[in-house]
This record gives C-alpha cells, structure tokens and sequence, in this order.
C-alpha cells in the first residue's frame, strides 16, 4: 500500500497530476487535478490509493486522507468504479454528497455522471449511516478558492476546465447550459470546475 506520494509537482493534465520522486515520475488520477495548479514546481504530498484490477493498475490521488477515505467507501458501492467516485469527489463538497445520502435525497445523486437510480438508491443502502466523519468536512489548504486571482486568459482556462469536466463524464449537452454563466465569471481553472459542478448538481 503506498500512503502518499511527496515529491515536486512536475505536471497537470485534466485527469491526473505528475509528481517526481527523485527522479521517478507518478502519475495520479484526481477529482479535480486543477487544484494544485499553484503548486507546480514546488514540492507536495498527496494522499494515495492503489487500484489494482486485471485490466487496470492506477493510482489515485487526494489532498487529505478524509477525501481517499470517502473515495474508497464510495468504491465498495456495487455499481461504482474509480471515474465515478472522482466524479463525485470532483464538487469539492462531500459533506453535500453525505447530506444527501443520509437525507436518501436520490434526486441530487443521479446528478451526478454514470449515477442512475439504481445506482443512487445502492449508494443509499450501503452507506447511509456509515459516513458520520465526513458530515462536517473542512477546508483544505488545496480546496479550489473562487476568488483567487485571476491569472491566465479567460478563454484558456474556461476551455480547461470544459476538458476536465468532459474527462470526469458531463456530455456537451449539460456544458453547454452552464457555459454562458461561466463565461460571466473571471476564474482560473479550478474556479470555473468548481462553479460549474455547483451549477450542474442544482440543474
């Protein structure tokens, strides 16, 4: 089992991030790799689960153990594979996702990309009562800030964001809806991802 990775940041994409670890590269897959985008070249530490099956091998990265502890539990859910719990995690609220789980609010959880009813009411049934400790979930030093500067040229970092969330499962269609309440926004690119999961779980 490998804990954590810590290491330099050394890239983002809109699936994973790379971090070097004296001179070996790791590839992470994340809910929303764009949070750490202030950290590139500098040194972090990111919270790991191994994903082993005969046709995959992968690791997972989380900023805090809490996150890959609710990614983990969501896995054991029949009906749910690593894409879709990064999904999930992806909002950068669990303790939204709880709430619905313990409030059996299946209308918010089909909101979510490859949850269908069933799937949402198996969410319900396994883990209803069991996720106490993520109810009153902090802030991370690497939740996404909406009112962090902005830095790059909107259009870049709207297009980015759109990659990310295509990558995470959203169809044009949904895009599409919230694009022209983003385009009003001056964010960097984990502030449109983060406004724009706000947006597609109220819909």
């Amino acid at each position: 089992m490998i804990d954590y990775v810590k290491g330099t940041l050394e890239a983002i994409d809109t699936q994973y991030v790379v971090v070097d670890h004296h001179g070996l590269g790791y590839q992470l897959f994340c809910p929303n790799p764009y949070i750490y985008q202030h950290d590139l070249h500098k040194d972090i530490q990111i919270f790991t689960h191994h994903y082993v099956r005969e046709d995959q091998i992968r690791l997972f990265g989380f900023p805090t153990r809490k996150d890959r502890a609710l990614f983990e539990k969501l896995l054991n859910v029949s009906g749910i594979g690593p894409k879709g719990a990064l999904a999930i995690l992806a909002s950068g609220q669990p303790e939204h996702v709880v709430a619905a789980i313990e409030q059996e609010d299946e209308a918010l959880l089909i909101r979510f990309p490859g949850v269908g009813k069933k799937t949402a009411r198996q969410i319900i049934l396994d883990l209803k009562g069991k996720l106490v400790e993520f109810s009153a979930e902090g802030t991370s030093s690497h939740e996404p800030n909406l009112l962090s500067p902005y830095v790059e040229e909107k259009p870049d970092a709207l297009e980015e964001a759109f990659e990310a969330l295509r990558a995470l499962g959203y169809v044009e269609k949904e895009l599409k809806k919230v694009r022209p309440k983003l385009e009003e926004e001056q964010l960097e690119i984990d502030g449109y991802i983060k406004k724009a999961l706000q947006l597609l779980l109220k819909r």
